[in-house]
């Protein structure tokens, strides 16, 4: 006969095995919930975090500087080799530039040097830009003083064109004769001043077909006079750089010149 106690003995044991096992099962439970609550809270603060990254990144202007920073610096590591190379070029490209540059100095300077003849007159030879022009002087010799006469054409070098386009028509004009010393006249202007107006007249025998007196005006005589001495017209004209006279005459020159070849005339 089975002891009794045996069966009760045997059911407590397995009571407890059964109770192990299933502490064992809820140590293992709380174990992985505890490893999920765990990472769950990793997860949420990487995900707080996360935000603040993805702003810096995309900082308005932030990129686009550093994209430009950074294509600027790669322009500058290619042209380096460009730089280099140029320096390590052979003499004779360097030579050859080198005469570009003179031989274009050269030129610029030789250029100049024939368009001086071509410069406007220097203020000390104009009227003040607050006086009207009243008349006008040109120069001539014993050579070309007939030539002008014939053609009923004053002219003067390159240089007095702009000054010589402010002729109307009407205005009094005078011939200086520099080999004699006289001023001619009474002319006065049947045109406009201008450019060429002739261009075979005192025509340039190193230049066929150019004026050598370019600056032109046409002429008729208003009143033939006895030509003045110099003695007695200069005092009125305006002197600059010793005996030098101005060309263009203000109203009270001309007037004054008019008054003196009226005079020399009634004698």
């Amino acid at each position: 006969m089975a002891d009794p106690f045996s069966f009760w003995k045997f059911s407590d044991e397995l009571r407890n095995h059964v109770k192990a096992s299933e502490d064992q099962k809820w140590n293992l439970a709380a174990s992985k919930l505890a490893l999920v609550e765990q990472m769950r809270s990793k997860g949420d603060r990487n995900t707080r975090t996360e935000p603040k990254r993805v702003n810096n990144e995309t900082k308005p202007g932030r990129g686009k500087f550093k994209q430009k920073a950074e294509d600027t610096k790669a322009q500058g590591m290619n042209q380096r080799p460009v730089n280099s190379d140029w320096k390590s070029g052979d003499a004779g490209h360097k030579s050859s530039i080198l005469n570009a540059v003179v031989n274009g100095n050269a030129t610029s300077q030789s250029t100049n040097a024939v368009d001086k003849r071509f410069k406007s007159l220097p203020p000390a030879e104009t009227l003040p830009r607050n006086e009207t022009l009243g008349g006008y002087i040109f120069v001539c010799n014993n050579d070309t003083m007939q030539e002008d006469l014939k053609r009923q054409l004053f002219g003067l070098p390159q240089r007095y064109r702009d000054s010589v386009r402010a002729i109307q028509p009407g205005l009094p004009l005078f011939l200086y004769n520099y080999t004699t010393h006289q001023l001619h006249g009474i002319f006065e202007a049947a045109s406009f001043g201008g450019t060429n107006i002739d261009p075979i007249a005192w025509e340039d025998k190193k230049c066929k077909g150019e004026s050598r007196f370019p600056a032109q005006v046409r002429i008729r005589v208003r009143k033939l006079c006895k030509a003045l001495e110099e003695d007695s017209f200069r005092p009125v004209l305006h002197h600059y750089d010793g005996p030098k006279f101005r060309l263009q005459l203000s109203v009270p020159e001309t007037l004054a010149l008019l008054d003196l070849f009226t005079q020399n005339s009634s004698m």
